[in-house]
């Protein structure tokens, strides 16, 4: 049998499924299930006791693991042991997780934390870009999350959910997320169609989603490169400011929207150049995020790290 701390599990918590990693020290899943959270979410006694329970037959087919690390889509208590709002899953709302689970497994040690800041450990300590110990990490899915790393560890403010950059309001005063979120961004997809038909192509007859999106400006697309080059726009604006409060000079980007980073680079690059001075500009790093789509994985299972000093 594998040393205990050899082994660590990662939880990614999200509203549809569960994303389960046996990860090694190196940053290699060696193991990954994925579960519908149906049965969770419709349990009676509420999502948190059928996730406590339903961790067992995990610890039962890894016996290597005794570290859990779990990404939550939502505020946490600053203890980390309570979720507090969890948009995509209410029943988990004021739930002592962590008292729970240590009841349940009191041989097993749990580090809880909101999925974005957990994606930011786990680019620091797994990266293959080699962060630096203090830096600004957005992820761009269904809304905008964001953490810093500060130090090598997630800066969590007074109330323990500092960096909640998708809720700064942007433009006409609307938040960043709503504005360049998933839904937000098929808006503009759909007005820039509506609005230049003559460069849409094949666009105008396809169900839209950022995939086609990614994939259309991948192919050279004017409307979809125009679509780019305003959510650019739109994020630099929010980071010309944050950057101004945090005096960060890299900025990572993960989730499933930075796959169009590239398109949307040259307008960001530009607000930015526009509104920051040369003290800023000049060490800038804006770099896309290396974990892809295991960062939710590899980052809970991070969490071991910066909990225990493994």
């Amino acid at each position: 049998m594998q040393n205990q701390n050899s082994h660590f599990l990662g939880v990614d918590v999200g509203g549809t499924h569960l994303k389960i990693g046996l990860v090694d020290k190196e940053g290699q899943i060696l193991d990954f299930q994925k579960e519908d959270t149906t049965i969770y979410r419709e349990n009676p006694e509420g999502f948190g006791p059928k996730f406590i329970a339903e961790l067992g037959k995990y610890f039962d087919k890894y016996p290597s693991v005794s570290h859990v690390g779990i990404g939550l889509p939502g505020l946490i208590s600053k203890d980390r042991s309570t979720t507090l709002e969890i948009p995509a899953i209410p029943g988990l709302n004021g739930f002592n997780l962590k008292q729970g689970l240590l009841e349940a497994y009191p041989n097993y040690d749990f580090y809880l934390e909101n999925d974005a800041a957990a994606a930011a450990i786990g680019e620091f300590y797994f990266g293959k870009d080699n962060p630096a110990e203090n830096f600004l990490f957005i992820t761009m899915g269904t809304g905008i999350g964001s953490a810093l790393v500060l130090d090598g560890q997630v800066f969590k403010g007074s109330r323990g959910n500092a960096l909640e950059m998708g809720h700064m309001l942007s433009r006409n005063s609307a938040r960043l997320e709503t504005l360049v979120g998933r839904q937000g961004i098929l808006n503009i997809m759909a007005k820039f169609i509506s609005d230049y038909p003559d460069l849409a192509g094949s666009l105008a007859k396809e169900t839209l989603g950022t995939h086609l999106l990614v994939q259309s400006a991948q192919e050279g697309n004017q409307v979809s490169l125009k679509v780019f080059e305003e959510v650019g726009k739109i994020l630099g604006e929010s980071l010309v400011s944050t950057i101004r409060v945090l005096d960060v000079t890299e900025v990572y980007f993960g989730g499933g929207i930075s796959a169009g980073l590239e398109f949307m680079m040259p307008s960001m690059q530009e607000t930015l150049a526009q509104y920051l001075t040369p003290y800023y500009i000049k060490d800038l790093h804006l770099k896309k995020a290396t974990l892809e789509n295991n960062a939710g994985t590899l980052g809970a299972a991070a969490l071991c790290f910066m909990g225990s000093g493994l």
